[in-house]
């Protein structure tokens, strides 16, 4: 039909309803399909193996993707343990140190139980890459641009490496999605998603997904996401392909708005730092501009000397304190007592996640009403200080 991105995410499954005619595809929520004769099975037998809307939502995001094909999870969390699943026992997973927080604990969860085996580095570091390569790890983990300090790895730098040491590379595209970068082409051999976060968009679901870049891989995940009972429910898939619809607008709009936030914020004397990839002072500006099409609507923000943390998010009207992120409502979380908190204070230090850290992720509220609410939420957050 097309490969341009915005049609993909609009009219996959639209108009294929052979029996009715509907436009958008109905949901279908039957636990079981018939077989159609003794010993032969239909396309679809039992939702936990496969289900028909939550195909078009894999098939949706594997094109967008530019993958083999995609398996749809019950949540963020579950993909990524479905993509440990591929590893050999015991073997090596070579992770960015400021992963998010709940892909940290769940690294050292099967550590302990000696099912991996899991070491940090900071990717960016090419001389501390090299060293654990040395290793020769099962798994590169990459995330990029990162939780919540929005560093940008080079993916196919990355890969290249990665893959000469036999190593798989996956890559956690949750924080940008297929809209603005796509790891497959890059060298990756699977991402990961969150598609509570912006395929979704809307909040009102939890979900995850895997993309395979070949489809000997994609065959394993499908096993043992049948195996595990890992798939997402129909409903959610629905409600997901729903919001995947209008990712590209919402995501255009929320990352314009985002880039002028960053840019507010970095003028402000209540604030140290910003950590936003579309500012020019980044330290991976260039390579953001070379590997995404745009820098994204999340960030975060270092709050001065003296400015009250706990004031601040007391302070914000138009930005609710709560997890998750890409949303149509705008965000604010603290990573060290929220996303971050099962790191132990060690790995936070060792990742630069500090107490006075902030992560916004910005919505579709109007530019002008979100800039004056930072802006007197910082005000108050100064002023308590004094």
């Amino acid at each position: 039909m097309t490969d341009r991105d915005e049609t993909i995410a609009s009219r996959t499954g639209v108009d294929t309803d052979a029996a009715y005619g509907a436009v958008m595809p109905p949901i279908f929520l039957s636990a079981n399909y018939s077989f159609a004769d003794f010993n032969e099975k239909r396309a679809y037998g039992y939702s936990r193996s496969a289900n028909p809307t939550r195909s078009l939502l894999a098939e949706a995001i594997a094109k967008l993707e530019q993958g083999a094909g995609a398996v749809i999870t019950s949540s963020g969390m579950s993909a990524v343990d479905l993509v440990l699943n591929q590893i050999p026992a015991g073997g090596l997973v070579l992770a960015t140190h400021d992963c998010y927080g709940g892909s940290w604990r769940l690294f050292e969860a099967r550590a302990r139980k000696k099912q991996i085996r899991v070491r940090y580095a900071d990717l960016r570091d090419s001389d501390a890459v090299g060293a654990a390569l040395k290793e020769e790890p099962a798994l590169l983990w990459i995330e990029t641009p990162s939780n919540p300090l929005m560093r940008v790895s080079d993916i196919a730098a990355l890969a290249k490496r990665a893959k000469a040491v036999g190593a798989r590379v996956a890559v956690d595209n949750t924080f940008l999605s297929p809209a603005l970068q796509k790891p497959i082409p890059l060298g990756a051999d699977y991402v990961v998603h969150s598609t509570t976060k912006y395929l979704n968009g809307h909040s009102d679901v939890v979900g995850g997904a895997v993309v395979a870049a070949r489809k000997e891989d994609l065959d394993e995940l499908i096993w043992w996401a049948n195996c595990t009972g890992v798939t997402g429910a129909p409903f959610d898939a629905w409600l997901a392909l729903r919001g995947l619809r209008t990712l590209h607008v919402r995501l255009e709009r929320q990352q314009a708005t985002a880039g002028r936030i960053a840019k507010r914020l970095a003028e402000s004397s209540a604030v140290a730092a910003v950590h936003y990839p579309g500012l020019e002072g980044h330290p991976d500006y260039a390579l953001a501009q070379r590997q995404q099409k745009g820098a994204g609507a999340m960030l975060s923000f270092e709050l001065a000397a003296g400015a009250d943390v706990r004031e601040f998010t007391r302070a914000v009207r138009l930005f609710a304190l709560a997890e998750s992120l890409g949303g149509v409502e705008s965000l604010v979380a603290h990573p060290a007592t929220m996303t971050h908190a099962s790191m132990s204070p060690e790995a936070r230090r060792a990742a630069g996640i500090g107490d006075n850290l902030i992560r916004v992720s910005v919505g579709l509220e109007h530019e002008d009403d979100l800039t004056a609410d930072l802006d007197r939420a910082l005000t108050q957050a100064a002023a308590r200080a004094r």
